[in-house]
């Protein structure tokens, strides 16, 4: 009986270290950030439509 509770010791103290061995990775760092999303009906109701983009220069 008490080989029995050696190797249960064993093993849960086995798996208590392995579950606490690790952390996962950090994500990676995406500076870049995401496109603007264009705005819905019910933001176009409330505010309005955005204004328009700025002409590139060099046209006029």
């Amino acid at each position: 009986m008490s080989t029995l509770k050696l190797i249960a010791g064993a093993a849960l103290l086995a798996v208590t270290t392995a579950a606490c061995a690790t952390a996962p990775a950090a994500p990676a760092y995406d500076p870049v950030p995401p496109p603007a999303r264009r705005p819905d009906a019910k933001t176009q109701l409330e505010y309005g439509n955005p204004p328009p983009p700025p002409p590139p220069p060099g046209r006029y």
